[in-house]
Order: structure tokens, then sequence, then C-alpha cells
């Protein structure tokens, strides 16, 4: 069995490796281990440069697995769907009111979500529901905006639950957005807008990738890195 050659540390932005060279490797690998320690590794002879490059195009699904990682670490508290408790969305938290009577199980109405007290037990269902058709009218009118910049076409916009992921596109040109997104400020919600658009004309998180995100949205590394920070937490439930 050979060992690994050597052992270092790499670092690239704001990301720190352990880099371990093996004769055994022949491409390069990054891991991301339980306790959110990261390891890139490669064979003895690759350049630290290529290392460097793969880490760039690797980055946003190295902060997805970190986000994760974090909301393992720190789970939120569950909501209870009783006075008082507090519901974000668009970055802003509004408290929560039972009524007794209303047209609709649940209204976000003079800074208050107001739900039916005999909905509580089907509270969360009613809330995912509200964000699903609040966060479309929403993104209808953010989406557009962003698609003229980015010389891209939109051909279907939708409010799902989409696991761990906060976006996704289709080859049909269709984009996806978690509903749970919708709880984030606006200006992170417009990152993961321009993220997903871009990859409706570059598949993979490849340099030109990125240069693309860039140039419709300057200060995306700042909005990449709160969502990777504060994502998980943020939503919770």
């Amino acid at each position: 069995m050979s060992t690994p050659v050597r052992q270092a540390t790499l670092t690239v932005g704001d990301l720190e490796f352990e880099l371990r060279r093996s004769s055994r490797r022949r491409t390069l690998e990054i891991t991301v281990d339980r306790d959110g320690d990261l390891v890139i590794s490669g064979p003895p002879d690759c350049p630290t440069e290529s290392m460097e490059e793969f880490v760039r195009e690797k980055r946003f699904w190295i902060y997805t697995k970190l986000a994760e990682k974090e909301a393992l670490r720190h789970p939120t508290p569950e909501k209870s769907f009783v006075n008082g408790e507090g519901f974000p969305y668009l970055g802003r938290r509004y408290r929560l009111l039972l009524v007794d009577k209303q047209d609709a199980a649940l209204k976000l109405e003079h800074g208050r979500f107001k739900l039916l007290r005999a909905e509580a037990d089907r509270g969360r269902d009613h809330f995912i529901d509200w964000y699903r058709v609040a966060g479309l009218g929403w993104l209808k009118r953010r989406v557009p905006p962003f698609a003229k910049r980015i010389g891209v076409e939109v051909r279907g916009l939708r409010v799902r639950d989409l696991g761990y992921r906060w976006g996704s596109c289709g080859a049909d040109g269709s984009v996806n957005f978690h509903w749970a997104s919708l709880m984030f400020p606006p200006s992170i919600v417009e990152y993961v807008i321009v993220h997903e658009l871009v990859h409706l004309v570059e598949k993979h998180h490849t340099p030109e990738f990125w240069q693309r995100v860039e140039r419709a949205m300057p200060d995306f590394e700042r909005r990449k890195k709160w969502l990777a920070e504060r994502g998980g937490r943020e939503v919770g439930w």
C-alpha cells in the first residue's frame, strides 16, 4: 500500500484545505469531512496552480456542502404555530397572530402573519403554500431584468421544494426556486436568480460560468458567502 508522499495546506480565498498528494491518485478530488474540514487530494506532480483553479471551479459545491454541515451541527428549533412566533419573508421577520375568522387560512397583513386558529395544526403546509404563491409573484418581477442582463430567455418559472438546492434550471429553459429561499433578504435571492440564469448557458461551474455571474452581479462573492454561512440556519424548518 502506498502512502501520501507529502502533506501541506492550500488556501484559496477564505477556504483552507489539507493538501494530500498520493502516488495512487491520478485526478483531483475535494472532500468535506464530517466536522467541516476541507481536503484536496491529487497526484504528487500536480501543480499547486492547477489545484487552486480546481477549487475555484468547485467553490459553489464546497460552500453548499459546508452550509449543509453547519445546519446539521446547529439545528434551528422547530417552529411553533402560536401567537408571537416569528417567520421571515424576504429578510424581514413577521410575528404570527392566530385569528378566529378571515377569508384565507394564512395572510400577511399589517405587518403580521395571520393564521386561522383552527388551521394551526397545518401551519407548516399553509406557510409553504403562502411562500410559493407570494414568492412566485415577487420572482416574476425580479427575474426578467436579470434575464435581459445575462441574455437568456426564461420559459418557465416555478417555486417548489428542491431539497438542499436553492435553485435549479431545466433543459427546457425553465428555472426553479426553493420556497424557503424566499425567507432570505432580496439581495441573496437575487444571487440565486443570477446563479440559475447563468446555468441556462453554462451548465457547469467553469471559470466562464463565474465570469458571467460576476458580469451580471459584481459583488456576487459577498452574497454567495452569506448564503453558504447562513442559508441553512436562516431556514431551519
